[in-house]
């Protein structure tokens, strides 16, 4: 059985797509970008900016669910530009996390008109 997270604190899917889904005790978010929840704009126009958007967006669908940053044991990453970007977003993305830090999967991507997308799989202990 699933059911669906939502939160106006993170951004709304543009798409076909829940925020987020609970499936017994794990939740599984959408790739979130740096959209303002409110306005639905693209904050920043830097891969730090965008990525600090990103995390906050995450970090809603999270606390939906009564998680935090600490409760996250996957992330998928993609970057428009690996290369340029890899080191400004990991400084921004590390910040968020304690050790043992979450396993991670960074790949570059084609994404439309932004430069990080990243999606979580948390495990909410019993």
């Amino acid at each position: 059985m699933k059911k669906e997270l939502k939160t106006t604190e993170g951004a709304a899917p543009v798409g076909a797509y829940s925020q987020g889904l609970v499936v017994g005790d794990f939740v599984y978010t959408s790739g979130m970008g740096p959209l303002d929840p409110h306005t639905g704009e693209i904050v920043g126009d830097d891969v730090a900016t965008q990525t600090h958007q990103v995390m906050k967006n995450l970090g809603a669908i999270l606390a939906a669910h009564g998680l935090g940053f600490d409760d996250v044991i996957k992330s998928t990453v993609h970057l428009q530009d690996v290369k340029e970007d890899f080191a400004a977003y990991n400084e921004v993305y590390k910040s968020y996390f304690t050790q043992p830090y979450p396993v991670r999967t960074t790949v570059g991507s084609q994404l439309m008109n932004i430069l990080v997308e990243i999606d979580f799989v948390a495990h909410k202990s019993a």
